[in-house]
């Protein structure tokens, strides 16, 4: 069976796609490829720079500096530019997965502060933390250092020599007001950021959409929020602000009502156009939740409805793609 070169993993958020990741993780090279055709998995995701902007945030509220990215700790972005700014920041750790290996930046919370800046200028969003005082950079940077250390590092074991029989798993989520009109307006949605992902990860892409309710989104989002785990890819919480007005609604559905080819998503950009196959996860009524607990714990009939349901998704997608 043919590997799947490139996975977006796209829902709402608190949806099960950080369990889905995890439960594939668990599974060894055999099963995966056996079972869905996908290679070992190389992870992406946006949501450790989302809180990292956050912290940079709260670091200078604490010092009694403006904060940059977001009003409070509750609402979104101050610029909704910066989906795409996060979208240009996976662009980066893509290309970066087998760049010639530079050596390790002396410095890791200044290499995430350039980092952003230089993603965001790309969106046309003035440098912000460049903008800083020298003193209160440095001060900022001092306190994030460790956090910026232990990403860095996440990111560089991701690396590898050779793609060629791996599978690239991109996970994030977007959507838009709660009761808002389809088209969802740029930068907001699910339209917007796959027009601003690199044509390398455009060219080999499927999508499979893990799909719930925004009102099933928000009910779990509330139930694995840990307050003391603000950074957990499986136990942080989205502020309720944000649910409302960033993911009350999303435009999957419309994308793949108006893409003009069954079973896919049309993504035009940059004077291309990609037709992504994607298929439905249906996660409406809860599957994945109990990923989260220790895998000893997890029910033989609990871990059979997932494999068989993500089985029988990545195939249509495959399906659609043609792969074999």
């Amino acid at each position: 069976m043919k590997t799947l070169d490139t996975v977006l993993l796209l829902a709402l958020p608190a949806s099960g796609k950080s369990e889905v990741r995890r439960y594939l993780a668990s599974l060894s090279e055999a099963e995966c490829r056996g079972s869905f055709g996908l290679g070992p998995t190389v992870q992406l995701d946006d949501f450790p720079y989302v809180h990292f902007m956050r912290r940079v945030d709260g670091v200078l509220e604490e010092a009694g500096q403006a904060r940059l990215f977001y009003d409070s700790d509750q609402s979104s972005f101050s610029d909704s530019r910066d989906w795409g700014t996060l979208i240009e920041l996976i662009n980066q750790d893509r290309a970066s997965l087998t760049s010639v290996r530079a050596p390790a930046p002396t410095a890791a919370a200044e290499h995430l502060f350039e980092r952003i800046d230089e993603a965001a200028g790309r969106l046309g969003i003035e440098a912000r933390i460049a903008g800083l005082s020298d003193e209160v950079r440095s001060a900022a940077a001092a306190a994030l250092e460790g956090e910026a250390r232990e990403f860095l590092g996440e990111l560089e074991a991701a690396r590898v020599e050779d793609l060629s029989d791996k599978t690239i798993v991109v996970e994030f989520a977007r959507g838009g007001p709660q009761g808002a009109d389809m088209p969802l307006p740029a930068p907001l949605g699910y339209r917007h950021s796959l027009a601003c992902l690199s044509d390398e990860l455009l060219e080999s892409a499927v999508i499979l959409y893990v799909w719930v309710t925004p009102e099933e989104s928000r009910r779990r989002n509330d139930a694995r929020t840990d307050p003391d785990d603000p950074g957990s890819i499986l136990h942080h919480g989205v502020p309720l602000q944000v649910m409302l007005g960033d993911y009350g609604t999303d435009d999957m559905g419309w994308l793949e009502e108006t893409s003009g080819r069954e079973c896919c998503v049309t993504v035009e950009t940059r004077g291309r156009r990609f037709h992504l196959p994607v298929a439905r996860f249906d996660n409406r009524e809860d599957k994945t939740s109990f990923l989260r607990d220790d895998p000893a714990a997890w029910e033989l009939a609990a871990v059979a409805a997932v494999h068989e349901g993500l089985r029988d998704a990545i195939e249509r997608a495959r399906t659609a793609a043609g792969v074999s």
